[in-house]
This record gives C-alpha cells, structure tokens and sequence, in this order.
C-alpha cells in the first residue's frame, strides 16, 4: 500500500504535477464559481501589431516584439496556485463540500480553496491525492456518515494523517470537519481522528475555530516551502 511522506515515491518526480491551474471542471448544475486568477496585465499574442516581414521592423520594435514572447512562460507560472485548503469527501458529499469550500471562502475570506471532486480529470487518484495535500496548506476531512463507508475515504484521511506526521511543515494541517448536515457521530469517529481537535460547524465557537486554525503566517510558510519544492523537481526534470 502506498503511503504518503513515507520512503522515497517509486513515481518518477519529472511526471508528477506539484501545482494545479485555477480553472477546475465542476458539474455546472453544483455551482456556478466566479474565477479568481489573479492574473494581471495578461498579454495575448493576437493583439500584436501585424507585420508583413521581420526585415521592415527597426530594430527597437523586433525587441519590443522578443520581450512579448517571452510573457506566455511568466504567465504560466502566475497560473499555479498553492491552496489555502483542500476538503476531501465522499463522493456523495460533493454539494457538501461545496457549501463548506463556499461558506470558508465568502464568509471568512480563506481563498482560493479547493474540493477533491475538483482535482482534474484523468489523472491516477494517487497522484491527484499527493497534489491535493501537498498542494494546499490545510486538509479538510468532511466528516458525514458517508465519508467512512467508502474504503478510498478511509485512505485519504489514514494517508494525510501519515503525511503530516512524516513533514515537519505539515504538521497539524490535517483537520476533521463536522458539517451541519449528516455530521459523523463523534462515537463513530476512529480513534486517529477523535485525537484532533474537529472543527464543529453547529457549535457556537466555530466562528473562533476558524479564524484560529486558518492563520496567514501558516499559509505563507507552506506556500514558500511548495514553491522551492517546485522548483527543485522542475530542475531535475530540466537535468
């Protein structure tokens, strides 16, 4: 079995994507999201100037046209994000987990966050787990009764507990949720899970929960220590 932030993966480093874009396909029927890239300035390749022939350009306007070429890659790095959270769920829990990603992220400003039905389509589930936990400063556990009827679920959360135990910069970023609706009755709740302090949505200090657990120094932190670790492999990918 694999486990996360154990031993060295046996995946070749090169293949994996440490990073997603912003635009995820979700069932247009579960929500409607506004697109948050933080894009700015973005220069399209179409609105250049034509020109019959490279010779007729001075020299300063084929510099001018050289340095616009070069935009594409920088922009393609702004398009990589490091989440603020992701919420792993059941697969019957995807309206859900919308609901709580939409009440985090409009009613507490924690953005841009993620769901796990979000992650892209086509690729091993394994792979879209290492990229969801690694790629995220905080892991939500949707805690509902479907979440421990599903085997896939019980890895998730015994894989991102092992993971932040195994990396130091991780530690504690695992968090169990208890919803509103169909919340996991605490008796019902493994052992590993019940040791963690879970965010309770129906108590009175949830306000306070949050605004404790989700702390701007935190994010900042992981955030450089991914962008480093990103670095890092897309040179070895280059050697």
């Amino acid at each position: 079995m694999f486990i996360m932030g154990i031993g060295k993966s046996k995946i070749d480093p090169c293949s994996l994507s440490l990073s997603w874009s912003k635009t995820h396909s979700v069932d247009a029927s579960s929500r409607h999201h506004e697109s948050e890239s933080p894009k700015s300035g973005e220069i399209s390749l179409g609105d250049r100037p034509a020109h019959s022939s490279a010779t007729e350009e001075p020299a300063g306007e084929q510099g001018a046209a050289g340095r616009v070429e070069e935009m594409p890659e920088e922009e393609a790095e702004e398009d990589e994000v490091f989440f603020k959270f992701v919420i792993l769920h059941a697969e019957s829990d995807i309206s859900e987990a919308l609901r709580v990603q939409n009440l985090l992220q409009d009613d507490f400003g924690i953005k841009p966050g993620i769901i796990f039905a979000e992650m892209p389509c086509g690729r091993q589930h394994l792979q879209n787990l290492d990229d969801a936990v690694n790629g995220s400063a905080w892991t939500l556990l949707l805690l509902t009764e479907n979440f421990l009827r599903d085997t896939w679920c019980k890895f998730q959360f015994y894989s991102s507990l092992m993971n932040s135990v195994n990396r130091q910069h991780k530690y504690n970023s695992v968090i169990p949720m208890r919803p509103l609706n169909n919340p996991l009755p605490r008796e019902s709740t493994p052992f590993a899970l019940r040791t963690i302090n879970a965010l309770e949505e129906g108590s009175r200090g949830f306000h306070t929960q949050v605004e404790r657990i989700f702390q701007e120094s935190v994010y900042k932190a992981q955030q450089t220590i991914w962008r480093e670790t990103r670095s890092m492999v897309q040179r070895q990918c280059i050697d």
